[in-house]
């Protein structure tokens, strides 16, 4: 049977027109992968920036431990952070140890106010690194390898190098550490080096011998100032042993004739570690909190404070380092050096043989 023309041509057209109509319609749109508040990236987890912010502010909290607001600008980091994205920031012990903070997490592991982050020591952070949840932050390329570990369970934030702060108008610049040896000098360090982190890393810098460290040669150093009665608190002190970001707001409180010097060629260098608690209560707060810890808004912040940000060169390369606050840090002449954990483990070892013992 013959189909009429007139009929072919209509069921082409309607054919026609269907097929027009149908691949006009606009494609049905993907869902959002659900958020994953503990994953390991911004990408894999929050998918943007955005919905990071969204999940931390629905969670509403973020709890830190061991920030007090006179190191290195946490006080402007807390305020800004809070005020930034709505997020209540719960201050626990501002002033406890890398170890405390550790404690801490761990007597308060499954409770709300448990601590969602840390900053910590390098020693502390490598000892309990199965307690991290790891997490690579957007610049995570930034931050150099030899500060950041592989898997993202811990990584540099900021850190400085040990200095000596000097009365000038007392004495001549300090250009070694032996020159504190020098008449009419009276030397302090920042505590007892047994306890103090501050003091221990001062006792080292001064051991430094060609960049490798001797607490013989430092615990010998110490000796002869305290014999000849050279060796006395800072607020009684001519020069401190500290870290150049301590240093430097010392000096700017003494006032006068006080200036900052990194001895040459015994540069001793230590960074503070960002981690997140695996058990943290407000998870997707606490990767909020390391994505603007690491921006360079924070990392600037870090540098108007005196200390070194962890993303210091990346940022001068891009330009989006704070200038004027780098050019005040204190001249660095020499390659830094960074103890090693069995370095560090080896000298508190011997300290803890000699050192009371020699300071009587």
């Amino acid at each position: 049977m013959t189909i009429p023309v007139r009929i072919v041509v209509t069921v082409l057209a309607a054919v026609a027109v269907c097929s027009a109509a149908c691949s006009s319609q606009p494609p049905k749109e993907e869902r959002p992968k659900p958020v994953n508040p503990r994953a390991a990236s911004l990408r894999e987890g929050f998918g943007s920036m955005d919905r990071l912010v969204e999940a931390a502010k629905r969670e509403g909290t973020l709890n830190v431990i061991g920030l007090p607001e006179h190191w290195v600008g946490y006080g402007e980091l807390l305020d800004r952070f809070a005020k930034k994205y709505g997020i209540t920031v719960v201050r626990l012990e501002p002033e406890a140890s890398s170890a405390r903070q550790i404690e801490t997490a761990a007597q308060r592991k499954g409770a709300g106010n448990a601590p969602d982050v840390f900053d910590l020591s390098l020693e502390v952070a490598v000892a309990n690194a199965g307690r991290f949840a790891p997490y690579k932050v957007t610049t995570w390329q930034d931050i150099p390898d030899d500060l950041k570990d592989p898997s993202g369970r811990w990584y540099a934030a900021y850190g400085g190098y040990m200095s000596i702060a000097y009365d000038s108008a007392r004495m001549r610049r300090p250009g070694s550490y032996a020159a504190l040896l020098s008449p009419g000098v009276r030397v302090a360090l920042p505590g007892d080096p047994l306890t103090s982190a501050s003091a221990f890393n001062g006792v080292m810098a001064a051991s430094l011998r060609n960049g490798v460290p001797d607490p013989a040669r430092a615990v010998d150093f110490f000796t002869r100032l305290k014999r000849d009665g050279m060796l006395g608190r800072p607020e009684q002190a001519t020069a401190v042993i500290d870290w150049d970001f301590l240093n430097v707001a010392r000096a700017a409180a003494r006032g006068g004739g006080w200036r900052v010097t990194v001895p040459e060629n015994a540069v001793l260098a230590a960074y503070y570690h960002q981690a997140i608690n695996k058990d943290a209560p407000h998870p997707a707060a606490a990767r909020l909190w390391q994505e603007f810890l690491f921006s360079d808004e924070a990392q600037n912040i870090f540098l108007r404070a005196h200390a070194r940000p962890a993303r210091m060169e990346a940022m001068e390369m891009r330009g989006t380092l704070d200038r004027g606050a780098a050019e005040r840090l204190p001249a660095v002449s020499g390659a830094p050096v960074t103890l090693t954990i069995p370095q560090q483990d080896e000298a508190k070892a011997y300290l803890q043989r000699h050192w009371a013992r020699a300071m009587g």
